[in-house]
């Protein structure tokens, strides 16, 4: 029962090192190859396989006549598959030692139901292993010796010392982890004549597969993959040619002033670094421990994405990394050594994390540091394309944006210039959707543009429709973001099953810049003219019949989403001095825009797992590293790189920040808190009041020290009105009758009130809680305010595939006696959901409860909890399993009777997708090429939609997809 050449050659036999280099040259690029246990490399074929297992079918079954047939069938069927999953893990080729190939051989029978056959197979493998090792000489390991081939061409035999030093290093201080099984699996996947750098790599790629039976291998991994980056660094800054890890305390201080000078002299770094800061002090502040402390995922983003590089080369080492991102931010400080020790002790503890812009472009010639733009459209053909040329420039740089096109005419009206007619809103957007595919976000994401339009312009119906895949593909946007502005006027319209009337903006050019009593006020004299005669072009429609159509096209396309135009203005602390008109590209900034500004917001989001144990949170802590984060996002705004003059002009006027969170399901989990619980709830509001607080307070400390921002006085903080206050005034415009948040309090906000008349803010808004999916990556908690989407899942990137396994779980399934391989192969059926498990306890399946079984009321309730403490919003999306026409409908009548400014993806599973679902990789910002929802699943009379594929939001595994953090 060999496979692939085994069986003449013994495992002892140690072959020149040079052995194959004929049967390579016979070698295809791109061709799998097969590494043999005598270290020998031949081609990967097929018919070796179909021997080995046609072998052990005779073996058990004989070879009669009727079981001929049955067995070449099979056969070659299982050889099908086993060829087939090689050839998907590495469709470029690569090396696979045989015994991998035995591993799914075996698997392969026993996922067929020959449980027989599958028994002998093993049984024979255990057989042919004793023989092996009986004829090892005693002493000598199995593996021969192996020789590496240098970039330089030279050959040398393979350190097993260091190796072993290493894999060592990458496990110590590590519960349930094996050294020794790293190293010998790893070992099976070198060969002679292996490349240096296949070394590393197959370390690597060995820990990486045993994270789904232990989660502490993910940290193993990332040790491993330092190997790499300190070799590749370190040889670069000719320093060493590799290092451990124990010796980077050493390094890091050698390092830091050779990597600033060598920065600056590639360009790629601003010279004053190394200038005008004390960089001997700065590299004995640098911790080196820290580098431990990062998952895979985390550190393989880093090195993906981030770390600084000259073609193709990283240059920079993670520790240094926040060091030059900390010095950054710290150039303008007075102290500034002791500022940046203090921001890189911040960021390296992963306590705090500045976003994915302030991380890329911090410290280097062209900081644009900033994360989202917001913009008004104009209704003219200058302002248009000036407005598309402004996208295109902020997007270059790396900015999300946000485009409020209401202002621009419908279709249909009078064009007085030409005396012609408007093709209105969509033909503009096309372009727009065409720009941020051609202008990317500085090379390093995707550009990312979010067109707001508000639910009385005449073009609302056919926005609707833009990301559809039906109908003319002139009028639809495949790539680009829309979101719905809606008055409260419309959802009270849709409460009365009340009528509704669409206009086009030039006829009612006040409307868009009117909210609350004021906007009803004017929107239903206009209507009243309508009636007159007075203004001819308008539609009017059901208010019901043009929500289920918001709520049919949401659940088909995945947009527009749905966000509020009272509440984001009516709770603006900036009322005083213009409007809020859209959101930005993520749903949780809402600053004021007008032809003169452009909005600017600088993001940056505290770790509360890291601030949370068992007893809830740890105060003291978080008031340090709230106040060390709202200084370093207000420097943000003198430092940063400002594309387009209105950007500058609105952020130096206003100075608005957006400090946020992530990792709340972490924290949950450290206090055995189920998402779907009051006790949830209850934190959400209280971690939000207390960052809120001390986000206040520091601000308003800022203030004291650098002076208020120049718009301050008449303000809602000028007037002592702060957030928890500002939901009154909604209420009040409002009516009692459309709104219901809890109110509750427990710090002292009256003294707060008073700090804040007495010293003003130095900014005019403070907080926002954006979605972090890349930032979460890099410090290895959960995203922003999201649930675990699965428990376990597999990951594929450009490294192949891993598995990411939920460690809480782990962790509590461990202390039960319940995590064995069994429970692993359960959880991958069951998709990461614990739910069908029986033996897993009732509280366990409610602690772990996955995104889609958590019921939306409990994401709603927790939203609105949080927002009456935020002078922002926070990107909301809403998991909805057996989603149907009524439930969008209460969902989303609830985000907003409980006063939520915004929501963001709708991701919802239809009712027959819930039994048993998947997500399609990469295509969850994405309309399905099979999206076909009826209007009728949408409905709020229907039982049960269709099953319809829905594109979901930005993907949980691809950062790429997110621009805001």
């Amino acid at each position: 029962m060999q496979t692939q050449q085994d069986s003449s050659t013994s495992a002892t036999t140690i072959p020149p090192h040079n052995n194959n280099d004929a049967e390579l040259k016979a070698t295809a690029p791109g061709q799998l190859r097969v590494i043999k246990r005598n270290g020998s490399v031949v081609p990967y074929t097929d018919d070796k396989i179909s021997v080995a297992i046609t072998k052990a079918f005779l073996a058990v079954e004989g070879g009669n006549a009727a079981a001929s047939t049955r067995i070449h069938e099979t056969v070659a069927k299982l050889t099908d598959q086993v060829s087939a999953t090689f050839k998907r893990r590495m469709p470029s080729g690569g090396t696979i030692h045989i015994e991998e190939i035995q591993d799914q051989v075996e698997l392969a029978l026993m996922r067929s139901g020959e449980h027989k056959i599958a028994r002998g197979y093993v049984l024979y493998r255990a057989a042919r292993a004793e023989e092996r090792s009986q004829l090892a000489p005693v002493g000598e390991k199995i593996h021969p010796s192996i020789r590496v081939k240098h970039a330089d061409g030279s050959e040398s035999p393979l350190d097993l010392g260091r190796l072993e030093f290493i894999v060592q290093e990458a496990c110590e201080g590590l519960q349930d982890v094996s050294a020794q099984a790293v190293q010998d699996e790893a070992l099976k996947s070198l060969y002679n004549g292996v490349p240096e750098d296949e070394v590393n790599t197959s370390l690597v790629i060995t820990a990486r597969a045993m994270v789904e039976k232990e989660h502490n291998y993910s940290l193993v991994t990332a040790r491993l993959l330092l190997d790499k980056l300190r070799a590749e660094a370190l040889s670069f800054l000719n320093i060493a040619q590799s290092a451990t890890q124990h010796d980077m305390s050493i390094y890091y201080p050698q390092a830091l002033p050779i990597y600033l000078a060598k920065g600056a002299e590639l360009e790629l770094l601003d010279p004053r670094l190394a200038s005008e800061y004390d960089v001997a002090a700065l590299g004995e502040a640098i911790k080196p421990e820290r580098d431990m402390q990062f998952h895979y995922l985390g550190l393989q983003t880093l090195y993906d994405r981030y770390f600084i590089h000259s073609n193709e080369v990283r240059i920079e080492l993670p520790q240094i990394f926040f060091m030059r991102v900390a010095m950054g931010l710290a150039m303008n400080e007075e102290d500034r050594n002791a500022r940046a020790i203090e921001f890189y002790d911040l960021l390296s503890s992963f306590d705090y994390m500045s976003s994915t812009p302030t991380l890329f472009n911090a410290g280097t010639l062209r900081p644009q540091l900033s994360s989202c733009y917001l913009t008004t459209v104009p209704d003219d053909l200058h302002g248009i394309y000036g407005a598309i040329q402004d996208n295109a420039m902020l997007s270059k740089f790396a900015g999300g944006l946000g485009n409020d096109w209401t202002p621009v005419r419908g279709l249909g009206a009078y064009i007085k210039g030409t005396n012609g007619k408007s093709q209105g809103v969509v033909p503009f957007l096309k372009v727009v959707n065409d720009t941020a595919v051609a202008v990317n976000q500085g090379g390093k994401r995707k550009g990312a543009v979010c067109a707001y339009l508000e639910s009385w312009h005449i073009d609302i119906e056919e926005f609707l429709e833009l990301r559809k895949n039906t109908g003319d593909d002139r009028r639809r946007t495949h790539d680009m973001n829309t979101a719905n502005w809606i008055p409260d006027l419309f959802m009270k319209r849709v409460f009365q099953d009340g009528e509704w009337t669409l206009f086009s903006p030039n006829d009612v050019p006040d409307l868009h810049d009117l909210y609350g009593k004021a906007f009803e006020e004017r929107f239903e004299h206009y209507e009243e003219l309508t009636r007159k005669g007075e203004v001819k072009l308008y539609k009017r429609v059901k208010a019901g019949d043009l929500w289920r159509k918001i709520l049919s096209m949401l659940f088909e396309t995945g947009h527009p989403w749905i966000t509020f135009k009272d509440p984001c203005n009516l709770r603006s602390p900036q009322q005083h001095i213009g409007v809020v008109h859209s959101s930005n590209l993520c749903t949780e900034i809402t600053l004021n825009t007008n032809k003169d500004e452009i909005a600017v917001c600088n993001l940056g989001s505290v770790n509360l797992a890291q601030h949370t144990g068992d007893s809830g949170l740890d105060l003291v802590k978080l008031e340090k590293t709230v106040k060390t984060a709202v200084r370093m996002l207000d420097n943000v705004i003198d430092i940063n790189y400002y594309s387009v003059p209105q950007a500058k002009n609105s952020n130096f006027k206003h100075r608005p920040v957006g400090l946020g969170l992530m990792g709340f399901q972490d924290a949950l989990y450290k206090q055995h808190i189920p998402y779907s619980s009051d006790e949830a709830v209850e934190f959400a509001d209280r971690s939000m009041e207390a960052i809120s607080y001390y986000a206040i307070k520091s601000s308003s400390d800022l203030a004291a020290e650098r002076g208020s921002y120049q718009s301050y006085e008449g303000s809602l903080w000028s007037r002592g009105i702060l957030p928890i206050d500002s939901v009154g005034i909604l209420a009040e415009e409002r009516g009692a009758d459309y709104i219901e948040v809890d109110r509750s309090e427990t710090l002292d906000w009256a003294g707060l009130r008073a700090t804040v008349k007495s010293q003003g803010m130095r900014n005019s808004n403070v907080m926002a809680i954006a979605p972090t999916a890349t930032i979460a990556n890099i410090t290895g908690v959960s995203q922003s305010i999201e649930p675990t989407y699965q428990n376990l899942y597999v990951k594929s990137n450009l490294s192949g595939e891993f598995t990411v396994v939920n460690p809480y779980l782990v962790k509590d399934l461990k202390a039960r006696g319940l995590w064995d391989a069994v429970m692993v192969n359960d959880l991958k059926y069951y998709e990461g959901s614990v739910n069908k498990i029986d033996r897993i306890p009732d509280d366990l399946k409610a602690l772990y409860a996955t995104a889609f079984e958590v019921e939306p009321r409990w994401l709603v309730d927790a939203a609105s909890r949080r927002q009456k403490w935020l002078d922002q919003a926070q990107s909301l999306n809403l998991y909805i399993a057996g989603a149907s026409g009524k439930k969008l409908d209460i969902t989303y009548r609830m985000a907003w009777y409980r006063g939520l400014k915004t929501t963001y993806y709708l991701r919802a599973l239809a009712a027959s997708s819930t039994e048993k679902s998947t997500v399609s990789q990469g295509s969850m910002n994405k309309v399905s090429s099979q999206s076909a929802a009826p209007k009728a699943a949408a409905t709020a009379s229907a039982a049960e939609p269709q099953a319809a594929p829905v594109p979901l939001a930005c993907s949980l595994d691809d950062p790429d997809c997110e621009a805001c953090q």
